[in-house]
């Protein structure tokens, strides 16, 4: 069984609640775990939990974002029941994180782009996740970036590759990307005061993780 976990995102300028993470996990042996691999769940699976979450969520807030990989982006199956999740929450935004992930199908820039034109006309707004990492470096993504919202710098991912000390260079990098290109940018991952006040002298004001909230199970009808 698979259920999204809810983590809230902040701007700590004024400190308000500005949306949510929609977190995927899989109940196993009666815990929730991070699915092994996000690609093999199955597309119906996905779509179904897509809009019965939806249905139910009636949050007054801005958006609720959740994560894809770029195969999942340009599914049609995927898109039909985003697009259906969208209509659900309305007038809540639905944002798109398309993540790192490594896919067996090789998706080229335009057909990434062409997905969001198609978004646009529903109002479903891309989100690039995990700058900096992985295979996501700036000039991988600086044909998408015109045609982002948002942008997300992930601290756990530089915690994984031993890159701590290059988090505030390369956060004030993706500040001044995000900047030029008037895209969003939400800090992820952070854990403590010291990581709290970096982004303050950092003026990241968009922020999520555990130090401002843990990921929380969100529940559906039916469920015990």
């Amino acid at each position: 069984m698979y259920r999204y976990f809810l983590q809230p995102q902040l701007d700590v300028s004024n400190n308000s609640l500005i949306g949510y993470e929609l977190l995927i996990r899989q109940q196993v042996d009666g815990k929730w775990v991070l699915p092994h691999n996000f690609a093999s769940i199955p597309i119906d699976v996905q779509a179904d939990l897509i809009n019965r979450t939806a249905k139910k969520l009636a949050l007054k807030i801005g958006s609720v974002s959740f994560n894809v990989n770029q195969s999942q982006f340009i599914d049609p199956t995927i898109a039909n029941a985003i697009i259906a999740a969208q209509q659900h929450i309305y007038p809540v935004n639905l944002v798109l994180e398309v993540t790192e992930e490594v896919t067996d199908e090789k998706v080229s820039n335009q057909q990434i782009i062409d997905q969001v034109h198609f978004f646009d006309e529903h109002v479903i707004q891309l989100s690039l996740d995990d700058i900096g990492t992985g295979v996501n470096t700036y000039d991988h993504l600086k044909p998408i970036l015109p045609y982002a919202s948002e942008i997300k710098f992930a601290m756990q991912n530089f915690r994984q590759e031993k890159r701590e000390n290059e988090i505030p260079e390369a956060l004030a990098f993706w500040d001044k990307i995000a900047k030029q290109y008037k895209l969003r940018l939400i800090l992820e991952g952070v854990e403590n005061e010291e990581e709290h006040e970096m982004a303050d002298r950092l003026e990241i004001d968009l922020r999520q993780g555990w130090f401002y909230g843990k990921p929380h199970l969100f529940k559906l009808d039916g469920d015990k």
